[in-house]
Parts: C-alpha cells; sequence; structure tokens
C-alpha cells in the first residue's frame, strides 16, 4: 500500500471516534476504516475533500453510506475472503453442541469430573440453514457429504442442488434438529429469529448464529434457553460491541460463545486486505474498484 498512496495510520490502541477521525483525517483522498471505527454524517460533512471510504471487510454498517451518497463518496467493501474459515467454525459448533465437548473440557479445567451423556451423531440428523448466500453454499455441500439432510430457507435464492430440499422459514425450524442462521442483516431480517420463531424448534434442537446478532431477538431466545425450549445453542456473533455475542447469552450454560473470530484466520485476513490494496490500486489508476457499495451516487472523483 505504501507505494501506491502517501500513507497515514492510526497507531493508537482505542480506535478513533468521530471527532478523532475529522482530525486525523483532514486532508486525505481515502479512509479505510476498521469495523470499531465508526464514519457517521459528520465525517462527509467535515471532510470535503474526501473521495472513498473503503473497509476492509464485508460488512459497512459502521459508515453511513446514506450521507455518503449524497455527499458524492464512494464506499467500498472487500471480498468475501472468510467463507471457508466460517464454515469450519460452524462446524466446529456442530461437533461441539452434539458431543458436549466444552462442557467437559471445562469440568476438566476446574479439576471435576464431566459429567457422561449420550451424544448426538450429526450424520442422519437434520440441519435447516436460514439463508443462502456464499458461506451457505458452501457449507451445505459439506453437511451433506457428512450425510445430514439439509434444509434450505431462502426467499429470495433458488436452491438448484437436489442434496437440499428448500422450506418455507416454519416449515424448517420444526423439522430440524440444528438450525443455522447465515441470513443477511438488514431492515427486513431484524429480529428474524423471534419467540414465535423459537417456539418452532423442536425442544431437543440446537441453534447456531454465524450472521449478525440484529437477526435474534436476544430475550426469546434467553427464555428458550433457560427454560428448556430448545437444548442449545453456538454463537460467534451478537448485539455487543464488535458484534460479539451479548454477554447475557454468553454465560448461559447452555451457550458455546466465540468472540467474532469467524473470519479471524491468516488465509480470510490476507485475502481481504489484499482485495483492498487491489481496489486502492484501481482508484490509483482513475478506475472503479471492486466491491462499490453506492457507484451511483459517486461524484467526488480522485483525479485523473
Amino acid at each position: 500500500m505504501q507505494g501506491l498512496v502517501d500513507l497515514r495510520l492510526h497507531e493508537g490502541e482505542a480506535p478513533l471516534d468521530p471527532q478523532g477521525l475529522l482530525a486525523a483525517a483532514h486532508d486525505v483522498d481515502l479512509i479505510i476504516a476498521d469495523r470499531s471505527t465508526p464514519v457517521p454524517a459528520e465525517i462527509f460533512a467535515g471532510l470535503p475533500q474526501l473521495k472513498v471510504v473503503m473497509r476492509s471487510a464485508i460488512d459497512i454498517r459502521n459508515i453511513d453510506v446514506a450521507a455518503a451518497s449524497t455527499a458524492g463518496v464512494l464506499v467500498t467493501h472487500a471480498e468475501a475472503g472468510f467463507v471457508k474459515s466460517v464454515v469450519e467454525l460452524t462446524l466446529g459448533f456442530l461437533v461441539d453442541l452434539s458431543r458436549g465437548v466444552t462442557r467437559a473440557a471445562t469440568a476438566y479445567h476446574q479439576g471435576a469430573k464431566p459429567e457422561i451423556k449420550v451424544g448426538r451423531q450429526l450424520s442422519g440428523s437434520t440441519v435447516g440453514i436460514i439463508g443462502y448466500g456464499r458461506i451457505s453454499r458452501d457449507l451445505a455441500p459439506v453437511l451433506a457429504a457428512m450425510g445430514m439432510k439439509v434444509l434450505v430457507s431462502d426467499p429470495y435464492a433458488q436452491v438448484d442442488d437436489r442434496r437440499f430440499e428448500k422450506r418455507e422459514l416454519p416449515a424448517l425450524l420444526a423439522e430440524s434438529d440444528y438450525v443455522i442462521c447465515l441470513a443477511i442483516a438488514n431492515e427486513e431480517t431484524e429480529n428474524l429469529l423471534d419467540e414465535a420463531a423459537f417456539a418452532r424448534m423442536k425442544p431437543d434442537a440446537f441453534f447456531i448464529n454465524m450472521s449478525r446478532g440484529n437477526l435474534i431477538d436476544e430475550a426469546a431466545l434467553a427464555r428458550a434457553l433457560t427454560e428448556g425450549r430448545i437444548a442449545g445453542a453456538a454463537m460467534d456473533v451478537g448485539r455487543a460491541p464488535d458484534q460479539m455475542p451479548s454477554p447475557e447469552l454468553a454465560r448461559l450454560p447452555n451457550v458455546i460463545a466465540t468472540p467474532h473470530i469467524g473470519g479471524l484466520t491468516p488465509p480470510a485476513s490476507e485475502s481481504q486486505a489484499m482485495d483492498t490494496v487491489r481496489q486502492v490500486q484501481a482508484l490509483v489508476k482513475g478506475e472503479v474498484p471492486s466491491g462499490p457499495a453506492n457507484l451511483k451516487d459517486w461524484t467526488r472523483r480522485l483525479p485523473s
């Protein structure tokens, strides 16, 4: 990156707040923001020379895209280089929930004798996947190869693979031994999994969230877990800061939680970082970069 542009790094331990970002970026053309740095409307109003805001990731919800569009600033995101890593973590959650790995390991670490419980075999079980995007399309064939019956619910996607069966969401929830949430997070899917949704699940079913916390009514999930209306849950995301699982849910004994590490592997990070570099290369050449979120509104162009 250093050879492409005059690079200025924020090297403080804490992320920049809006005022700090305004001061740090007072004369820059491009901002590359991490997920902890908000880019609200005041940034675009206060930086008239700003041309592009980039995220070296898919999620751009920390950027006010509407305000960027009004100001004529381009917003871009990186490619989904984390797909394989998220699939692998999901598989780990499936095994852990089924065989009590975390429960037994925790007891051993505490010097106690683990309770011996009969586990569940994944092969022969039914898994329901909510959302049929890039991660689901990589995950579903793996689950089918393991001998699981795979159901998919997505009103906007066509499921052509004959190994999978498409279901409406209520039917998927009722039939599945495992429910994996991989739907897109937007206004339509806010609290998609609510009290009624968890009530449709089997009492011995497990729930896994690998998408975003705002798809889940957390109070409803907590009640389902504490009242034994579902068997357990695993999550890598939630409504806590930095999209981490909420502590109130994570501390429940039948929950496995990880701190938003699904895409935190060297191959995933390198893939998205290099995609961001390629986008900067395109911008320097006067080309349109990949991953634009609001291309039609981009009027603050870089000088050619």
